[in-house]
């Protein structure tokens, strides 16, 4: 059979398909400083059957916020913590999200505040 672009499915920003010296290019990072950071778990590197070291889009947008974070004077034990508490909130929003939808499923409509271009308008139901 013939191969057909359509089969194509390009790797998500997970996957673990950039080598070193490609994600150092990318990060604007040295090599070493990788291996550096792979070795204290700051950003954890995939690795091959032979060893050799493999990043995904993720790690190198990491890659970046940590060199900007160190460029502005944070520790790497301060970039650390940085990243565990992103890492934390974004857990915290998908959780939120998923209750909002839970509540909404199990309640139905109701008539809570909303917002109109950065105003909080309050409904209010006349009692009788």
């Amino acid at each position: 059979t013939e191969w057909q672009m359509s089969n194509f499915i390009p790797p998500g920003p997970e996957a673990k398909v950039f080598v070193i010296s490609i994600a150092a290019e990318l990060s604007g990072l040295h090599p070493q400083t990788l291996r550096t950071y792979d070795r204290i778990g700051l950003v954890a590197a995939g690795r091959t059957t032979g060893g050799g070291r493999r990043y995904s889009l993720r790690d190198v947008e990491l890659l970046r916020m940590v060199a900007q974070l160190t460029a502005e004077g944070l520790g790497l034990e301060g970039v650390k913590r940085v990243i565990a508490l992103e890492k934390q909130v974004t857990a915290l929003q998908a959780r939120v999200s998923e209750l909002e939808s839970e509540l909404v499923r199990v309640q139905g409509p109701q008539n809570l505040p909303a917002l109109y271009a950065g105003h909080q308008v309050a409904l209010w139901r006349r009692r009788k």
